[in-house]
């Protein structure tokens, strides 16, 4: 089984990386299932339900969500009724929204995908080891499942690590979300979990994080609030990371994937040029 999993998307031109890239991606990768993070698709905070609906369109299977999951307001209505968008699973008892899904992917493989959110650094929430301990006793991979697949929305990189661990042998794929920056650990653990601490952004790079270079500047310059943070809208490199997955559910290969924009490109070789 092949998986895609895109990081963070962020704004204008993030979306537009993906409606342009995912489609074509999909048919030349042959690829049975593509995950990404939307928490900032909406203006770099939140995500509104026709964004959901314009990433779904473009062929994504399953949108993640983090700390900016609920910054735009609609998101706590048109959640409950959107199966394919997840928010952090350890969220307390009673926010709407699911932070897990059992999804069919292309050819009928069943795929779980479960977002649980960090605490260092992090809002105050539940324990995520705890949320993914019950989540994998209830569809443990191999059995009620073809593949794991975790977004670990966390600020540092010792939380992710540590979870990717945590879950070894238990699931196909532990990647990173959050800090917008990818990081160069791509691997398979001793237990044959793929993991990467961090997917990166799927945004423009001639920025902070993102957002528009100058707000930032002057704030660490200033040190004084100022005008809204706006996202740079140049053209966005597609971040992400992509998983071959055997049939006993673990990876059997991993390679980021970097498209477009200022960074360097990068993509499984195993897979051919996108």
């Amino acid at each position: 089984m092949r998986i895609l999993f895109i990081g963070d998307v962020l704004g204008r031109s993030g979306r537009a990386a993906v409606t342009r890239y995912v489609p074509r991606l999909r048919e030349k990768w042959a690829l049975d299932f593509v995950v990404c993070n939307g928490e900032n698709s909406a203006g770099g905070f939140g995500i509104t339900e026709a964004i959901c609906e314009e990433m779904v369109n473009a062929g994504v299977d399953c949108v993640t969500l983090g700390n900016h999951a609920f910054d735009q307001r609609e998101t706590l209505v048109f959640i409950e009724r959107q199966p394919r968008l997840l928010r952090p699973i350890n969220y307390p008892p009673g926010t709407p929204g699911r932070g897990a899904n059992l999804f069919t992917a292309a050819r009928g493989q069943q795929v779980l995908v479960v977002n649980p959110m960090g605490r260092v650094f992090m809002d105050a929430i539940d324990d995520p080891f705890a949320a993914m301990e019950k989540e994998l006793g209830a569809c443990p991979l191999g059995v009620a499942c073809d593949a794991v697949v975790v977004d670990m929305h966390a600020e540092t990189s010792s939380e992710k690590m540590a979870m990717g661990h945590f879950v070894d042998g238990r699931a196909s794929l532990v990647v990173g979300t959050h800090t917008h920056v990818p990081t160069a650990d791509a691997q398979i653990l001793p237990g044959g979990t793929a993991y990467l601490t961090d997917a990166g952004m799927t945004g423009d790079y001639d920025s902070v994080i993102g957002m528009d270079k100058e707000e930032p500047l002057r704030r660490f310059i200033r040190k004084t609030p100022g005008s809204r943070y706006e996202p740079a809208n140049g053209e966005a490199t597609l971040c992400g990371v992509a998983v071959e997955v055997g049939g006993d559910g673990l990876a059997a290969m991993i390679a980021p994937v970097r498209l477009g924009g200022r960074l360097r490109q990068e993509w499984p070789q195993e897979w051919g040029a996108p």
